[in-house]
């Protein structure tokens, strides 16, 4: 049976060779406990773990103390989230975020409501972009946190990050950005964006999975009421043992992402507009998410006319996602797509075809072939 070629970035990217080859000796020669004070090998893992930490906080422009270790984005979500919300209660219970956000901020959400916290949820324009005048209308006195991502895991948007984070500073509200699908495809700048906490996740940019980050702002201090309790770990802000060889690795994405991230867009970009154009030739098709503030790495659409919408079951020569990967148990029409206002039919039949770094014209080339296939085949 032939291997599929990939295309579902989206969902998670291969380690980096160079990163691999970092991590390797953190888990056989320097595999000493980064906690451990005491002799060498503690030293040498405390060391690692603060170079990586350095390269993190490079990536978005903060200082390597404002970078919290978590075990990925969805436990960086929920630090955030919860850790804001339960310290500033006395402030205020009213939290806003969007519809169209990652499940991992959703659902920290809902939990957040059965705490006695009240939650907006703002919908985005068709094409999937918040708008500022909903956002601004949304915020009342005793607002303290609003969370919004700078990329949508599923259609690719990009949100006006830097206009809601001049918003929430005007109004002392804590804002809070998952960039796991944004790190090392736009530039991310928390001082120059006004952004208090950002989640990031190592494996959504070539480092291991299991591994990522929260940013958390040092000056004016952001506050969390503590998630994980235990050694003290972190500060204090988040106990356990560090993953040496994954904290390296995730340095190491973060490095080659910040360096390398300009050219890697130029090839990136070349290939999507080659399929947009050859997409966007084929009858019946419809493509989710605005067409110019998106990151070209992500393309969402769907086919549809009279006879029905065309599946993603039949391209098997290609590794595409019908939706987000976080969501796949859930045989429901896509949540995202539903906000937007597709039909339930093509909402639950719509193809994330999402690229990367080792993506080949090649490989889009084969892909556009497959799916003009099996698109004329199914609707002739």
């Amino acid at each position: 049976m032939r291997t599929p070629i990939y295309f579902d970035y989206a969902a998670t990217t291969p380690v980096d060779p160079r990163v691999a080859q970092v991590m390797m000796s953190y888990l056989t020669e320097k595999f000493g406990n980064p906690a451990s004070n005491s002799h060498s090998f503690g030293w040498e893992a405390s060391a690692a773990v603060e170079k990586a930490r350095k390269e993190v906080a490079a990536l978005i422009h903060a200082d390597a103390s404002e970078i919290v270790w978590t075990s990925g984005a969805t436990e960086s979500n929920n630090l955030a989230i919860k850790g804001v919300a339960q310290f500033y209660q006395s402030r205020g219970r009213h939290l806003i975020t969007m519809t169209t956000e990652h499940k991992s901020v959703l659902d920290t959400m809902h939990e957040m409501e059965t705490q006695g916290y009240e939650v907006t949820y703002l919908s985005p324009d068709k094409n999937g972009l918040l708008r500022l005048n909903d956002l601004e209308a949304a915020v009342r006195h005793d607002t303290i946190l609003v969370s919004v991502m700078a990329v949508n895991n599923e259609i690719g948007v990009i949100q006006p990050i830097e206009a809601i984070g001049k918003l929430c500073k005007e109004r002392d509200i804590v804002f809070h950005v998952d960039a796991a699908q944004a790190a090392g495809k736009i530039p991310l700048d928390v001082m120059a964006q006004e952004i208090d906490l950002m989640s990031l996740s190592a494996h959504k940019m070539y480092g291991p999975k299991g591994i990522g980050s929260l940013y958390v702002r040092r000056s004016p201090r952001v506050e969390l009421k503590i998630q994980m309790h235990g050694g003290g770990h972190e500060s204090g802000r988040r106990s356990g043992t560090l993953p040496t060889h994954q904290i390296v690795g995730m340095g190491e994405a973060c490095r080659i992402a910040r360096e390398e991230s300009l050219a890697e867009e130029d090839h990136i970009r070349n290939l999507s507009k080659y399929l947009i154009t050859e997409l966007t030739s084929l009858p019946h098709i419809h493509i989710n998410g605005d067409l110019e503030k998106r990151v070209p790495h992500n393309l969402n659409f769907y086919f549809y006319s009279e006879r029905g919408a065309f599946s993603s079951e039949s391209l098997f020569d290609i590794a595409v996602s019908a939706g987000s990967a976080c969501s796949s148990a859930s045989a429901a029409p896509s949540y995202v797509l539903t906000e937007l206002g597709c039909p339930a039919t093509p909402a639950g039949n719509a193809i994330r075809l999402s690229i990367g770094r080792y993506t080949t014209q090649e490989e889009v080339e084969f892909a556009v072939k497959h799916i003009r296939s099996a698109v004329l085949d199914y609707y002739q």
